[in-house]
Order: C-alpha cells, then structure tokens, then sequence
C-alpha cells in the first residue's frame, strides 16, 4: 500500500475519534447530578449509566483485540463510530431508565471497537522517528477529554438538559464516522486470513495471551494504573486542604498531561518506554511518601500526577515497542482495554474500603501497593523477555 507521506491530518483525526471514545464516558460523568435530576426515581442504579461500560470492556477487551485484524481496522472503527453515534443519538431521547442501560451496554461494544483499532491504526500510520508523540497524545486523550467536556458540555448540560450533550457526541461520532471512512486508506493494517475464532478458542486464548510477557505486560501494568487514577481523583479531594482544594482537583490531572506530552515524550525519544514506567512508578512512589510525611502540601499531589504522566505515555508506547506485528498489537491493545475496565471498575471500591477504617493512611497504603505491583509486573515481564532472548 501506498501510504501518506504526511498523514498528520489522518492522525488527528483517530485522535479526534479516540476523543469521543473517551466522551462515552465522560458525558454521563461529568453530568452526573444533571443525570440524577433527569432520573431521580433511579437511586443507586443511576451509578451504573458509568460503570455499565467499563463491565463490558472487561468482558469485550481481549475478545475484540482477537478480532478486529479479522475483522479489518477501517471497518472496526467507522462501525464503532456508528454504532456510538447511534447509540448517544438514542440517549439524547431521555429515554426511561431500562433503555438507557441497555444502550449504555451497547455503547460499551462502541467503546471497545475504538480504543482497540484507534492506537493501532496510529502506530501503523506514525513514523518511527513520530510514535513517542502520537502515541503520548494518544495517551492523553481520556483527560483532555474530560478537562473539555467539564469545561464546555457541563454548562450547557445545565442550561439545556443532558440531551443536548448526547446529541452533539452523536453528532461529532457520525461526521468523524464519515471523514474517516473517505480519509483511512484500505490496507493499512492487513486483514487477518484465519477464520474467526469461536466461543472455545477465544476462552483458551486468553490465558496464553496473559502469560506472554510481550504481548500482556504493558496491559497488566496498565491495570495498576488505572487502579490508582480515577479512584485517586475521586478520593483523595476530601484530604486536602480547604483552601488549595479546588485548585489541587483541577491541577492533578493536568499535570499528568503536561508532563506526559513533554517530558514524556522527549525522553521516549532516547528511552525504552519500560524504563520510563518503571521512572515514573518510582517517582509517583516518592510523591506518595512525600503527601503522606507533609499531609496538606500544595506540590506533592501534583507532583504525583506527573509523575503518573510519564507511566500514561510510555504504557502506550510500549506495545509497539515489544510488539512489532500489527496482529499482536491489537492483541495488545484489547489486553490493555480490557485491565483498564477493570482497573477503573474495581479502584474506587477498594480505595474506598482501605480508606474507611484507615482514612488517609489507608489511601497511602493502596497507592503504594498498586505502584509496587505494576513495577513488579513490568520487572517480571522483562526478566521473562531478557530470558526468551538467550
């Protein structure tokens, strides 16, 4: 295939697409009392419209992985497309609360179609000498994401009602959709000839794909990170000084990003993208001891989410890295999907429960515990690849 010499304006537009991934989640979080208004007969269920999602990315992750090289990554992605724009189109309707869950689920299948086929189509269309930066921007996507609907969609949620905000992802989904499908050259990632693999294959491919230290490492290590991010976010405000509260909440995630586009990226230039995971754990480890000796302190909580910025755009980096093959990449990134569900599913639980009888303690602990176990992960990962190698 001939392919673009300049396909920046190709890049950004999987980067746009990735964005509206990331809006699946974030129009129902960022609106959630505007929601609770709109349903206030739901009670705890309306918790669901959230996590419905990341269930099914936990169920689809690796599935999905096995199949969008079968499938083809052009038409993995403008159906992904599709289907979310469907999907946002139905919910803009308000629909009774059953409805609006089931097409949550649906939208789940929407999610985990783009975040699998998105990255590896970026990584595929990159140049070598460009991968750490698209890459690292890919990496960003899910806070940039978020920073712009709390700062634009939830005013107008307010003044319009939550429909309006549906209405405009369905819409942004649909034109991408349509760009995408003229823009995105057939071929550039090569079908997969094998036949779809069925109900008893894919069960019995999903221990041999967890145990290989390629294609599972930057997946298992990214469990831990999602383990710690939004639960952090979620938790730890309450902790912090009244005075510096509202600043510290908005300057913790953009930390992350600031520092993932620039140091990160730099370093991945001259780096392996493990080594600057591993860097990045160990400094967030440091900044953790740092909020716990100065309980109260302005910087290290800033500090922690940068370091984290570091582990965000290398985790991405790393699967091209270890995995060449454009087929184990998917794999890749569908592994990275599905302990990504999982890790925002279960972090805010266990924090939760660690943090009642220990309070802040208890937030240091698990913080610590997580970052030790993707260090661990990675450490193991690539003793097991250096031993492969002899």
């Amino acid at each position: 295939m001939d392919r673009d010499t300049s396909p920046f304006g190709l890049l950004a537009l999987l980067l746009l697409a990735g964005m509206t991934a990331a809006g699946q989640f974030a129009k129902v979080s960022v609106i959630f009392p505007e929601l609770g208004l709109a349903y206030p007969q739901a009670g705890a269920s309306l918790g669901f419209l959230v996590s419905i999602i990341s269930l099914t990315g936990v169920v689809t992750g690796l599935v999905a992985g096995m199949l969008v090289s079968r499938l083809g990554m052009r038409r993995v992605l403008v159906g992904g497309l599709v289907l979310g724009a469907a999907m946002s189109a139905l919910q803009s309707l308000m629909p009774p609360m059953p409805v609006m869950l089931l097409t949550r689920a649906v939208e789940g299948i929407s999610h985990i179609a783009l975040v699998v086929a998105i990255p590896t189509l970026i990584a595929q269309l990159s140049a070598v000498r460009h991968r750490p930066y698209t890459m690292t921007l890919w990496g960003s996507y899910f806070g940039v994401t978020f920073a712009l609907v709390a700062w634009l969609g939830t005013p107008l949620a307010r003044s319009q009602g939550p429909g309006v905000l549906f209405l405009i992802h369905a819409g942004v989904m649909l034109l991408l959709a349509a760009a995408l499908a003229l823009r995105l050259p057939r071929g550039v990632v090569a079908r997969s000839t094998a036949p779809l693999p069925g109900l008893r294959d894919i069960l019995a491919r999903h221990p041999k794909i967890y145990a290989s230290p390629y294609i599972a490492a930057p997946a298992l290590g990214w469990f831990f990170y999602t383990l710690t991010f939004v639960a952090l976010l979620t938790v730890l405000p309450p902790y912090l000084p009244d005075a510096t509260r509202a600043t510290l909440s908005f300057w913790m995630p953009i930390a992350g990003i600031i520092v993932s586009l620039t140091l990160g990226a730099q370093l991945l230039r001259h780096m392996a993208a493990v080594r600057i995971v591993l860097i990045g754990l160990g400094l967030a480890m440091l900044c953790v001891l740092a909020m716990w000796i100065l309980p109260g302190a302005f910087l290290p909580p800033i500090l922690l989410f940068g370091s984290l910025g570091l582990v965000q755009g290398a985790s991405f980096t790393a699967i091209p890295q270890l995995n060449p093959d454009p087929a184990d990449q998917a794999l890749a990134n569908g592994a990275l999907a599905q302990m990504g569900n999982l890790g925002n599913l279960l972090g805010t639980p266990i924090l939760l429960m660690m943090a009642a009888p220990l309070g802040f303690n208890g937030a240091v602990l698990f913080s610590l515990l997580a970052y030790l176990g993707c260090a661990a992960v990675h450490l193991h990962a690539g003793a097991r690849r250096q031993r492969i190698l002899k």
